[in-house]
């Protein structure tokens, strides 16, 4: 019989770099994870309360880390950690999970850039040094908890909640300087070159609605590019249509000149071939 362990992260702000953050947060939590305590005496399987036993932590052998890096103008620019805006603008995206002893768990790229040997090997050894660092951090992090808890004082959420360590979009106050900003604002207006136009009243296109400036006319009912290609193409096979109809009724009308079902049909496709003629009885059931 084996345990079944289900790890969900639920994410409190959305700054960027979601990997890392998650990987960490992941294996910190699979570290400090407890698990019961089980005796197994043939078919007999006893599974102990925190009373009874102390509950066991996972055999963990490594601790992998993710490191992100961020390429700007084809690879030419390389950032580590990006933030939420950095990654919108980002040409492509390198993710190196490695574990303190320079081993390379998994590498996986995304975007538009292609990447070459060399910016690959910079980045592995960029993240060896950070691997190393967020690992001792997760250490002494877990020997703290483990510390606190022996002791007998606050830790995890009952700590971190008092202390608003725990928050979400939160930022530092910062003071802003009021001072000679109706200069300031002057300076730069003057700076400023004119508008090209000045509309001293709204433009009102149709009763009940405003509008500064000149506006865009209404588009509805008017016809695309495209659509006007289409439009043009359709009126000239169908011109074309009618007139080799028309063509055709013409042909048909010279080649058959018969008025009585007693006179003969004189039936010819062009003036260099030969004229056929046909009497009444030798002419099919349906003709034109």
């Amino acid at each position: 019989q084996v345990w079944q362990i289900r790890l969900d992260m639920h994410l409190l702000n959305h700054d960027g770099n979601i990997t890392d953050a998650a990987s960490i947060a992941g294996i910190v939590a699979l570290c400090h994870f407890r698990r019961p305590d089980v005796s197994v005496q043939g078919e007999e399987v006893t599974v102990y309360t925190p009373e009874e036993r102390d509950p066991v932590p996972l055999s963990i052998h490594h601790m992998p880390i993710c490191v992100s890096f961020a390429f700007f103008h084809q690879g030419t620019y390389l950032l580590v950690d990006p933030t939420e805006r950095e990654e919108r603008v980002m040409d492509g995206l390198l993710v190196i999970a490695m574990n303190k002893h320079h081993e390379i768990c998994t590498i996986q790229s995304s975007g538009v850039v292609m990447l070459v040997q060399d910016q690959i090997l910079r980045c592995s050894k960029i993240t060896a040094v950070k691997v190393a660092e967020i690992t001792e951090l997760i250490q002494k992090a877990l020997e703290n908890d483990q510390k606190a808890r022996k002791e007998g004082g606050k830790f995890g959420f009952a700590e971190s909640i008092p202390n608003q360590r725990i928050t979400a979009f939160k930022m530092e106050s910062a003071a802003v300087d009021t001072n000679d900003v109706e200069e300031q604002a002057g300076e730069i207006i003057a700076k400023a070159d004119p508008p090209a136009e000045v509309f001293a009243n709204p433009v009102l296109h149709t009763p009940g609605t405003a509008q500064i400036g000149e506006g865009i006319e209404s588009s509805w009912g008017d016809l695309e590019e495209s659509e006007k290609e289409e439009a043009a193409e359709e009126e000239g096979d169908t011109e074309a249509a009618a007139f080799e109809c028309e063509k055709v009724e013409t042909e048909d009308t010279s080649t058959m000149r018969g008025t009585k079902n007693d006179e003969p049909i004189v039936l010819s496709d062009s003036e260099e071939e030969e004229v056929v003629i046909l009497e009444p009885q030798e002419l099919p059931r349906k003709t034109r």
